[in-house]
């Protein structure tokens, strides 16, 4: 089939549902999300149960080598610096992870992304007989780098190897191996497993598991096809990656849609971070990108996590309870995100963000009232309980999930690693930012602390609905059609009139003329 546009009848894609079933396609996502995106959450979660362990640790530390008592507030300052320091490996991850892809190709990168799991896992394994905290701090750097990277990753591996049916539902995926991650994370963190304090450095190191699973997986499932076409120029090694992810023959519909892509981007390469900024033509993909990425992590979602126990000890749930009750809360955003997952490609992407923000402005301003009367009400307590489970249902349903989609649907192959860069850098300064100012959200606004994240769900809610076109579906072309009218508005309309002027000038002159 030629690079031109895509011709002829569609009947190819009326056969979109294949007749075989893209088993490897399922395998290679579950063998990439292991290793990927289920580290972010699992790494994230595990931070919770430990928290007293390493606060002794880094106490008895100082102690032991400078003969110093510390205060409170310096261990948790120590603490608050270990938990951060993550988000801050995930901005460097982020960074490298769109050089890192054009370089070695999506798969290859995810492979060497084990190189920053691995170190950390082992720093954190040795920390406690080393005596050294400071290994921890490094280890959560470079575990965070690995998130950083996959994080990035995956999402476009995905996306570029999903047929486009399916795109939606693939890409989501991600996000739902994050969840589980979260879910994994407080299993693994319960006393009764890792989270007692003889195996605090075994739980930091438990998540080199999943990143073996990877190594010994990854490497039988094919690059990106849209990868190989495009970036490297490879037909034959593109249609022998689809057939394999197919389960089936190509059909020529899809591939004809890679070839269009890569006639569009045909001698240009890679943009870099800073040539998007700078260009017209992507300004309204950039922003939509820049502002949801960063209203996923300034909802305050996150935060919940680190709250949640405050609040079920408000309820009046026992100590020994509440670790229970925590994975209540990762089960409840794993169970939206599977929902999402199978509503994604019936509802489409805007409606699922829209809902989802406002309804977590909705149960952000419930939380508010709830919190300022729990002493007044005696069953206050637990409507902000079921509060905080409804919120993070809403996230799941909505943000968690479609966020990472849309860059890889918005952008082209030149384009899509430094759009990737730039979303994952929101979002990695957003949750640093976050989780160092929470603390003090907290005790400043008390029990309207959950106010300024409820105007993030409200503005972003506004956004997505003025803005984000319907991406459900669509080509590459159809999508970047849409968005031109944004990025040109005014030009077009202008254009528009003076094609009108030149048409009557030209029927005046005729006019004349005969």
């Amino acid at each position: 089939s030629g690079s031109g546009p895509v011709s002829g009848p569609r009947a190819n894609e009326t056969v979109a549902f294949y007749t075989s079933s893209p088993l490897t396609l399922v395998l290679m996502v579950a063998s990439a999300a292991i290793g990927g995106t289920l580290q972010y959450g699992y790494n994230l979660a595990i931070m919770n149960s430990p928290t007293i362990f390493i606060q002794t640790f880094v106490n008895e530390t100082f102690l032991e080598r400078w003969d110093i008592q510390l205060e409170d507030y310096q261990v948790t300052l120590v603490w608050t610096i270990i938990v951060s320091i993550f988000s801050l490996g995930g901005l460097a991850g982020a960074i490298i992870a769109g050089p890192m892809t054009i370089r070695f190709g999506r798969k290859k990168c995810l492979l060497l992304n084990n190189i920053f799991l691995m170190s950390g896992a082992l720093l954190a394994l040795t920390s406690r007989a080393a005596n050294s905290f400071e290994m921890i701090i490094i280890s959560r750097v470079l575990i965070g780098i690995n998130s950083g990277i996959s994080m990035n990753v995956q999402p476009m591996y995905f996306g570029e190897s999903a047929p486009k049916h399916l795109r939606g539902a693939i890409s989501l995926s991600s996000a739902v191996f994050t969840s589980f991650g979260v879910v994994l994370g407080q299993v693994v963190g319960l006393r009764e497993i890792l989270g007692s304090e003889s195996c605090w450095h075994y739980l930091l190191a438990s998540n080199a598991i999943p990143g073996f699973i990877q190594l010994l997986t990854l490497p039988w499932f094919p690059e990106s096809p849209r990868y190989l076409l495009i970036d490297r120029g490879d037909k034959e090694a593109c249609i022998k990656a689809l057939r394999q992810l197919r389960g089936c023959e190509v059909q020529s519909s899809e591939l004809d849609e890679i070839l269009q892509e890569q006639a569009d981007t045909k001698g240009m390469r890679p943009r870099r971070p800073w040539e998007l900024f700078a260009d017209r033509s992507v300004r309204w993909q950039l922003i939509t990108v820049m502002i949801i990425s960063s209203a996923m992590q300034l909802c305050g979602n996150d935060s919940i996590y680190f709250y949640a126990s405050y609040v079920f000890k408000e309820a009046g749930i026992s100590d020994d309870q509440i670790q229970y009750i925590t994975i209540g809360t990762g089960t409840c955003e794993f169970t939206a995100c599977i929902m999402c997952n199978l509503l994604i490609e019936r509802k489409g992407r805007r409606f699922m963000l829209m809902g989802g923000f406002i309804l977590m402005t909705v149960w952000a301003v419930v939380f508010t009232i709830a919190l300022s009367f729990e002493h007044y009400v005696s069953w206050m307590p637990y409507l902000s309980m079921a509060c905080i489970f409804t919120y993070i249902l809403s996230f799941g349903m909505g943000p968690a999930g479609v966020t990472g989609v849309l860059p890889t649907e918005i952008f082209n192959q030149t384009a899509r690693p430094a759009a990737y860069m730039i979303a994952g850098s929101m979002m990695w300064i957003n949750l640093f930012v976050i989780g160092m100012i929470f603390p003090f959200l907290v005790s400043e606004l008390s029990e309207y602390c959950f106010v300024p994240f409820g105007a993030v769900c409200l503005l972003s809610a506004l956004y997505v609905g003025l803005f984000l076109p319907e991406t459900k579906g669509k080509s590459l072309s159809a999508i970047t059609s849409e968005f031109h009218k944004l990025n040109f508005k005014g030009e077009d309309k202008r254009k528009e009139s003076q094609t009108q002027a030149q048409y009557q000038l030209g029927e005046v002159c005729l006019s004349t003329a005969l």
